[in-house]
Formats: structure tokens, C-alpha cells, sequence
């Protein structure tokens, strides 16, 4: 039986996606894929509705790729929506909008579901299909951490913090003073020790998880908690760091002066923690006009890109990773497969 055409449309806090891939068993070949930005976060967090103008603009997106899925004669086309709609008291005004402007109906996919798929789908690559990764999908809305090898997650979680809620919850000005970011920074920080780590810690000390990407053991070193810290990106060396999603395929972009989409080369890329703090210093000393102009970035995410460059370099900083590696699949992989 040769391959199917499906599409997937993902309905983000931040983002519209969609993919149009030929699909055999886990072999997606993408066919077509397109982004469009319609903040459908944008003014949530205050009140979790979501507002009138996101809704339709959302609705008018789907609805367009809706038509663009048709026209390359796909099989089925599935919708799903995250952070935002599964955590508005307005969904329903949502999923109506769409249903009237597409004839899609939307799946509202839960927090682990989201974690789930992402993993799923950043190992279709095989280079990553066997190897012990720690998985940062940072989102919009939610960001979550994927810790697991090959077909098993030992740990899978979705945490209430992404690009928009942050720069939603800590609004700057143009450019962020140095207090603004002290702010964003330590609570990030704050977060990452009081939430994510006494969940995610236990599952780097389970030894059945770790037992093959678990460094030999050293002299002394009986009955020590494996440490969270690793140096390089070898398979051989323990854990990679992988990250998936928007805003660790534009830090590739401008790491390598993209000024278009190349998966191959995106995925190539490897980004030390010195360059992303480098990146990170850089992005939010300029203002929005000369972000704007930094090739790579999408004009449209040189608000987002300050909060999206911070949450990668505070995990890496907090759980001692020294480079990550940069992946294109994920969520969207995952659920066309299905």
C-alpha cells in the first residue's frame, strides 16, 4: 500500500500551521507546510476569554488552509488546537468559528497529548529515533518537556508558561530596560525551581529510563543521584537536548542568516549556550524596528523572540545543558500520522 496525503492544521496561541505530508506507517514526507500568526492569545490571560478579533482571525486562517489542504487532494484533514483554546472559558466560540468557516471540527488536545505528539513526531528523524533526548517544545501558551528514548517517554509534561503568556505577564518597553528583564528572568528561574524540576528530576534518577544513556559510573560514585548536567550533544555522552517548535528553528535561522525556511540546514544546526546567551543579550538590546531587520526573523515574531530566546537559555542554564540541538518536527508530524 504506497503513501496517504493527509494534512494537519495546528491552532496555536501564537500561530496557525499547517502540513501537508505523504504518510507511510512513520515515513512523513512533507508536501506543503505554511505558517501564519494570528495571536489567538493575544489579551487571554488576563480573563482566559478569548477575544472577538483573535477568534476570526484564527477562523479565516484555518479556513484558508482548509481550502489549500483541498486543492493538494488530500485524504483527511485533522485540526488541533492547544494552550489557548484548552484553557479559554470561551472555547466553544472558537471551535464554532472554525466549524462555520472551514467545515473542520476541532480537537481540544490536553497538555500530555500535546507533549506526547511532539515527541513522537521529533523522532520520525532517524538520527533522533533512538536516542536519549530531553524534548523543549516551547509554545505560546505552554511549554512542555519530553524526556524518553526511541517509542517510551519516561516523563512527559505540559507547564503553564510559553512565549506569549511571558511576554503577556511581563510587557517592556521598546527597547526592554534592564529591570524589565531582571523580572521576566527571575521568575522564569523561580518557575523552573519550584515547578519543573522537582517533577522532572525524579525521572533523570529513575534508573530504568537512564540505564543506557546513563554515563559509566565513577569511582565514589554509589548511590549519587544521576546529575542533570552534560556537556555535549554525543549520544555516548548522555542526554541530548532537543528543541522543537518556533522559536528554536528562528534562533537557527539566525544563527545561519536564513533568510528562508531549509529544514536541512535547520536541522544541521547545533546552538551552544554561549551563542544563545550571546543571542539572547543581542535580541533584547535593540529595539522592535532593528529586530525587525535581523535576518531570520520573521518580521512578525521580533516581539515574541525575547521571551521565546529567554525560556531556552534559563533551562539549559538551570538543568547544565551545553548545547542544543534544533528539530522542525513535532506536534504536526505526530498527529498526521494518526
Amino acid at each position: 500500500m504506497g503513501p496517504v496525503r493527509r494534512a494537519v492544521i495546528d491552532v496555536g496561541t501564537n500561530s496557525i500551521k499547517l502540513l501537508v505530508a505523504d504518510v507511510a506507517g512513520r515515513n512523513v514526507q512533507p508536501v506543503h507546510e505554511e505558517s501564519r500568526q494570528t495571536r489567538l492569545g493575544k489579551g487571554f490571560y488576563e480573563t482566559r476569554q478569548l477575544q472577538p478579533d483573535a477568534i476570526a482571525r484564527t477562523a479565516e486562517a484555518v479556513a484558508e488552509f482548509a481550502k489549500t489542504a483541498r486543492e493538494h487532494k488530500v485524504a483527511t484533514i485533522r485540526a488541533i488546537a492547544t494552550s489557548a483554546a484548552r484553557d479559554a472559558v470561551n472555547a466553544d466560540e472558537l471551535t464554532s468559528a472554525i466549524q462555520r468557516a472551514s467545515g473542520l471540527k476541532v480537537e481540544i488536545i490536553s497538555g500530555g497529548q500535546e507533549a506526547g505528539l511532539a515527541f513522537q513526531g521529533v523522532t520520525t528523524d532517524m538520527e533522533l529515533a533512538n536516542a536519549p533526548l530531553l524534548l523543549l517544545d516551547v509554545g505560546g501558551g505552554s511549554t512542555q518537556f519530553i524526556l524518553g528514548r526511541g517509542e517510551c517517554t519516561h516523563f512527559a509534561h505540559s507547564f503553564q508558561f510559553g512565549a506569549v503568556r511571558l511576554l503577556e505577564k511581563f510587557p517592556h518597553s521598546d527597547p526592554p530596560t534592564r529591570g524589565e528583564f531582571t523580572a521576566c528572568r527571575d521568575w522564569l528561574k523561580n518557575f523552573l525551581q519550584s515547578e519543573v524540576r522537582p517533577k522532572l528530576e525524579p525521572a533523570f534518577a529513575d534508573e530504568a529510563a537512564l540505564a543506557s544513556a546513563e554515563p559509566p559510573a565513577q569511582p565514589g560514585s554509589a548511590g549519587r543521584r544521576p546529575d542533570l548536567r552534560h556537556e555535549t550533544d554525543s549520544q555516548s555522552a548522555g542526554i541530548q537536548l532537543v528543541g522543537t517548535g518556533g522559536t528554536s528553528s528562528i534562533l537557527a535561522r539566525i544563527e545561519a542568516k536564513l533568510d528562508r525556511y531549509d529544514r536541512e540546514r535547520l536541522e544541521a544546526t547545533r546552538l551552544s549556550l554561549e551563542q544563545v546567551k550571546a543571542r539572547r543579550k543581542q535580541l533584547w538590546s535593540l529595539p522592535l524596528a532593528e529586530r525587525k531587520e535581523i535576518t531570520g526573523l520573521p518580521k512578525l515574531r521580533a516581539d515574541v523572540i525575547l521571551t521565546g530566546v529567554l525560556i531556552y537559555e534559563v533551562v539549559m542554564e538551570e538543568f547544565g545543558f551545553k548545547l542544543l540541538r534544533v528539530s522542525t518536527r513535532g506536534l504536526r508530524f505526530a498527529a498526521v500520522m494518526d
